[in-house]
This record gives structure tokens, sequence and C-alpha cells, in this order.
């Protein structure tokens, strides 16, 4: 159970950064975007880290607000809930 929860984390955290890299690519060619719903998704449900270095190391969506504090406090939030799940 433990390496398929490793598995889906990885998962979806290179999913992340990949969502960030395609959405950058997109922006700079003018071309059909990814929507930001779908990011910060991507982020909810597991992807946080690997969409905060996207954001970071490609310089994307680094001035929008919601993704500026958005995705940190959604971190904040999984460490809390992996917080309590490891220590009950």
């Amino acid at each position: 159970m433990k390496e398929l929860i490793l598995l889906y984390v990885i998962f979806l955290n290179v999913l992340g950064f990949s969502s960030m890299y395609i959405d950058k690519s997109r922006a700079k060619r003018s071309k059909w975007r990814i929507k930001e719903s779908s990011l910060l998704l991507i982020s909810a449900l597991g992807g946080s880290i690997g969409s905060y270095l996207g954001m970071k190391l490609l310089r994307h969506k680094t001035r929008h607000n919601k993704f500026k504090y958005g995705i940190p406090l959604i971190i904040l939030i999984q460490l809390i809930v992996i917080y309590l799940l490891v220590c009950r």
C-alpha cells in the first residue's frame, strides 16, 4: 500500500511540473493553454511540490496571487494532513 501511495505522489508531482512546463511553452507560442483551475487541481490532489518547482524553475505563474500564495498554502495543508495521519 505504501508503494502505491508513493507512486501516486510521484506521478502527480511529475504531472504538476510537466503541466507548468507545457503551459509555459504554450504561453510563449500564443497557443491553447491549460486552465488555471486544472493546474490548481493537480496541486490539490498531491502534485503541489512539482507544481511549485515548475513555477519557480520555469518562472511561470509567479505573479498570479492564486498561485503565488495558493500553491504554498496547499503544500502547508498537505503537510499538516500528513503529520496528523503519521502521528496518530
